[in-house]
């Protein structure tokens, strides 16, 4: 049952999301920028009892997604804005999003390999 919850209550912030977004574009997008997802996570992990350490390290995952959501959404911009199709949109932006990962994690190993070794 109180998974049903979890998702009844996402799936409404969800839609809710979607309807402002579809009457009032820009609102929508500054509305679905707000970390909503992240927060119901968190939430929902502190509700099922997950330690105050396992909350921290997921925000932090949160926020090391960060920068390659945004480079995600830059693609997907940009190429919206050339009239490229949807899905192939999409498909552009996930593929930026990992390829920045992926360079983000190697320089992050570099960087650690250098300062700290």
């Amino acid at each position: 049952m109180y998974v049903i919850t979890k998702i009844i209550a996402s799936a409404i912030v969800i839609g809710i999301v979607t309807e402002i977004s579809r009457r009032l574009p820009s609102y929508g997008g500054v509305i679905a920028a707000l970390p909503l997802v992240s927060l119901l996570s968190i939430v929902w992990l502190y509700v099922q009892g997950e330690q105050i350490a396992t909350l921290s390290k997921f925000a932090l995952g949160v926020l090391w997604g960060f920068p390659a959501t945004a480079f995600l959404l830059v693609i997907v911009y940009i190429a919206l804005q050339n009239s490229v199709h949807l899905f192939i949109s999409i498909g552009l932006g996930v593929c930026g999003w990992l390829i920045f990962l992926t360079v983000q994690d190697l320089v992050s190993k570099y960087a650690k390999a250098l300062f700290f070794s």
